[in-house]
């Protein structure tokens, strides 16, 4: 299991169970990390961690009995969940808490049921309750458990089921059985109650002899054993799904009814099987169940023929009822074997998979009973027939064919065009999704390679190419799983490389990612430098003024005018213009179920007009399938990195022009110059800050994971590694560029804006020359500018000389070498450090304290 599933099973349980503070899930994830085993539970170890859980509960009755039901139904993973309760019982403490827990929702539900609508008046003990208040006392509480426990009749569930097929099968209705199929009773191989055999006068059985008691008796077995009640066995009334129960006249003699009682649980599961196979023959309860049924109904006949041969020998007066016990005997245990199946899948509500994991699990249970297991891979093999006929056409055409629901995979109605306005990539982790409860348990394992494969081969087929695998192979259940695991994971390694191929030469997809590259990352010089010389004037106006077709047109002329113009998709690189700033995009995107994220989400949008250059993003046009790589959370980080780089840049070339701007000092008089001595000085300052920032962006963090990312292409087997590798490239870009960390990027941010405001106060001074008065106002100034920006350098390489080493971001120092290479802050910093250590030190007796609390 990986660590985001047990993360996320982790809050989830936590948030059932109504946690809230403390120290969250980390701490519970590292213990689970640690104490976890990568065995499975066994049958031994099921057993005795029932019988402990047995032990220690207040009404192992009820526990056992839930148990048996459970199991009953084939539910998945009830014996770990029973081992893990069986772990709890031994810890006191997370036992009491959970008592606690469980007495807090206990009132809680009292006081929600009070406060509800529907509410019963008891009368109070102290008066007597008259007859009528008792009688609607009692009325109301028949209500209440009829609703609550009485099955809903079969017409009901019928429809129920016919009406969600109908629904995912729009335009197509299943077929239906006319009414009159289930309205005529006597069309039904099971007992019409309420009939008797014939309508003469019975003699009471009492009064024969013997020998006529069991000839008689002999006589009504054989009909009762087809479904039709005799004159001395009658069938009783069914409630509910109870297995059926039979009535044998009191006056028969003793060892006549001993043997009776011994043959009638054959007419029992008799009855049970054959109401199985009349529900389940309806179309609405899916393929998997008719072939089960159509199975059962060809062991039926064998019954039958059975009893047809048994009749014979009765009328020529050869069957006597040890006979007829004896003969019947072998067919009993097959009954009882078809009977528990019919009820299990009825329990349970099967249908599609589950239908199969209940019959596969049953047929290793019987591992030991040849005649057993034999009849349950039998039954297995049937039922499975439908369901590989699914599941070839997924593995080997890509396509779903289940119009009853029953196949691992469901199909979700997405339109692939509009997964460019998603910040994630709906088309391809929603349009096709497992569903557990329909996986077989004998398909579990490969589960998430058959849905990969049927994925693979539709995405190919939905670009108009059709392809079928040139292995395909029938895929027949046996209990050697190899058979058909092989057959999956040659129709996976096929899918796998045509859609790879399809994408990385019909679709050139490393050639688009080098020209996302190319301008995303800013690896094009010429191309942004005609490109902002030509947009720099646009850009600095307010972003509702900024003319889109116009930035367009320049961008058109600066393609054109640069090496950018050999490139073969720049027509697919467009202007954006984004509603928010490059921190509000990262923590709308970046940031998952954090404080930040919802404040931010529920904040108001903010009033400060945005200029261009705060606005401008670049956008690309990705075309199906290359969407599936190269998805809308994709290209959302690709502009984060972009805005970063691209506002950097901008400073750069601010602070350029102050450079040039300055050399009007020089006619200055030697007196007024010296006053720009410390403003030279501290734009050299900045200049070194923003070039070795852009220069290890791009040549430090950016080449090399690219050249990773290139390397890990070439060796990609299939699509799902290749989103693999693309997002984390991306990440490993965010995190490196100092993106991913809220603390760093407020820090680098107002280092930014520090120079940012600098730089128009140089140029404003340039400009405005002759009116100014050079004095100290303007040294302050300057010194202040000087004081700000390296107070927040200091706070910058300080923050990252932490997380370098303590989070083990190593490639974050090489900016802290970059920024000191000759020392300069190097006895500040250690100065910083030197105060930390000594806060720290003063906090120590602290520690132990709370490491109490902890435990």
């Amino acid at each position: 299991m990986s660590e985001f599933r047990i993360h996320h099973d982790v809050n989830e349980l936590l948030s059932l169970l109504r946690v809230h503070g403390g120290e969250g899930a980390e701490v519970y994830i590292d213990l689970l990390q640690k104490n976890r085993t990568p065995y499975i539970t066994t049958t031994v170890s099921a057993h005795s961690a029932k019988v402990k859980i047995a032990e220690f509960s207040r009404t192992p009755e009820d526990f056992l009995k839930k148990y048996d039901e459970l199991k009953s139904k084939n539910t998945r993973n009830l014996d770990p969940l029973v081992y893990l309760l069986s772990k709890l019982t031994e810890d006191k403490e997370t036992l009491q808490y959970l008592q606690q827990n469980a007495k807090e929702r206990a009132e809680l539900a009292v006081n929600a049921t009070t406060s509800g609508s529907t509410s019963f008046t008891i009368p109070s003990t102290t008066s007597k309750i008259s007859m009528q208040e008792l009688e609607e006392l009692r009325k109301q509480l028949g209500s209440v458990t009829t609703s609550s426990t009485v099955q809903q009749p079969l017409e009901l569930i019928r429809k129920i089921l016919r009406d969600k097929q109908n629904k995912k099968n729009s335009g197509q209705p299943i077929p239906v059985f006319p009414a009159w199929v289930y309205e005529r009773s006597a069309l039904n191989g099971d007992f019409l109650t309420g009939s008797s055999l014939s309508t003469d006068t019975t003699v009471p059985i009492g009064t024969l002899p013997l020998a006529s008691q069991e000839s008689t008796i002999v006589e009504d077995l054989l009909y009762v054993l087809t479904g039709v009640d005799g004159r001395y066995i009658t069938a009783q009334p069914l409630i509910g799904r109870q297995n059926r129960a039979f009535l044998v006249d009191p006056n028969l003699d003793m060892s006549v009814k001993e043997l009776v009682t011994r043959i009638l649980p054959v007419a029992a599961s008799y009855s049970t099987v054959t109401r199985f196979i009349e529900e389940k023959s309806s179309f609405e309860y899916g393929q998997v169940n008719h072939a089960l049924a159509a199975a059962m109904r060809t062991l039926i006949k064998e019954y039958m023929i059975l009893i047809t041969q048994l009749e014979h020998l009765q009328r020529q007066g050869l069957l006597s009822l040890q006979k007829l016990w004896f003969y019947i005997q072998p067919t009993m245990r097959t009954m009882e074997i078809l009977a528990s199946l019919a009820t299990s899948v009825d329990k349970g509500e099967c249908m599609g998979g589950s239908t199969l994991s209940l019959l596969h699990d049953r047929t290793f249970n019987y591992t030991g009973d040849s005649q057993a297991q034999e009849l349950c891979l039998y039954l297995t093999k049937a039922a499975s027939v439908p369901y590989f006929e699914i599941l070839e056409k997924w593995i080997y055409r890509g396509i779903i064919n289940d119009p009853y629901s029953e196949f691992m995979v469901e199909e979700h109605e997405l339109q692939k065009e509009k997964i460019q306005e998603d910040y994630n990539d709906k088309y391809w982790d929603q349009r096709y999704t497992v569903v557990q409860q329909q996986i077989p348990s004998f398909l579990q394992k490969m589960a998430d390679k058959i849905l990969s494969t049927g994925k693979y081969l539709n995405v190919v087929r939905e670009c108009g190419c059709d392809v079928t695998c040139p292995e395909a192979k029938e895929v027949i259940y046996t209990l050697k799983e190899r058979a058909y695991v092989e057959q999956i994971e040659k129709a996976y390694n096929y899918a796998s490389k045509v859609l790879l191929d399809f994408l990385m030469e019909e679709k050139e997809l490393v050639a688009h990612l080098r020209s996302i590259k190319h301008y995303f990352l800013m690896d094009q010089g010429d191309f942004f430098v005609h490109f902002m010389d030509l947009t720099e004037e646009e850009l600095k106006k307010p972003v509702d003024d900024i003319i889109p077709t116009r930035l367009e047109a320049l961008l058109e002329l600066a393609l054109r005018m640069s090496t950018a113009n050999t490139d073969p998709f720049k027509d697919d690189l467009k202007i954006d213009l984004m509603p928010h700033d490059l921190i509000t995009q990262l923590l709308r995107v970046l940031a998952i179920e954090t404080k930040q994220e919802k404040a931010i989400i529920n904040a108001d949008p903010t009033e400060l007009t945005l200029s261009g250059l705060e606005a401008f993003s670049f956008d690309y046009i990705v075309k199906w399938p290359l969407s599936l790589i190269i998805n809308r959370k994709a290209l959302t980080r690709y502009q984060m990195l972009f805005r970063h780089m691209f506002y950097c840049k901008h400073v750069e070339r601010q602070l350029c022009n102050v450079w040039i701007s300055n050399k009007a000092a020089k006619e200055y008089s030697l007196h007024s110059a010296k006053w720009f001595a410390g403003a030279f000085t501290l734009r050299q300052r900045m200049l070194n800050f923003v070039q070795n920032i852009q220069y290890y962006m791009m040549f430090e963090v950016m080449e090399p994971t690219w050249h990773i990312l290139e390397k890990n292409l070439k060796s990609a087997s299939n699509i799902d590694d290749v989103l693999s590798h693309h997002t984390s490239f991306l990440d490993n870009c965010l995190k490196d560029c100092m993106l991913t960390n809220p603390e760093l990027l407020k820090i680098f941010s107002k280092l930014m804006s520090v120079c940012v405001m600098f730089t128009n106060c140089m140029q404003l001074l340039a400009e405005h020359a002759d009116a100014f008065q050079l004095t100290s106002g303007f040294e302050a100034t300057i010194n202040k500018f000087d004081s700000n920006f390296s107070t927040h350098l200091l706070d910058l390489l300080d923050k990252l000389s932490v997380y370098s080493t303590n989070d083990c971001e190593h490639s974050m120092i090489n900016i802290i070498y970059r920024l000191d290479f000759n020392g300069f802050y190097t006895e500040r910093l250690e100065h910083i450090s030197a105060q930390r250590s000594q806060k720290v030190v003063s906090e120590a007796p602290l520690l132990p304290r709370v490491v109490v609390s902890t435990q």
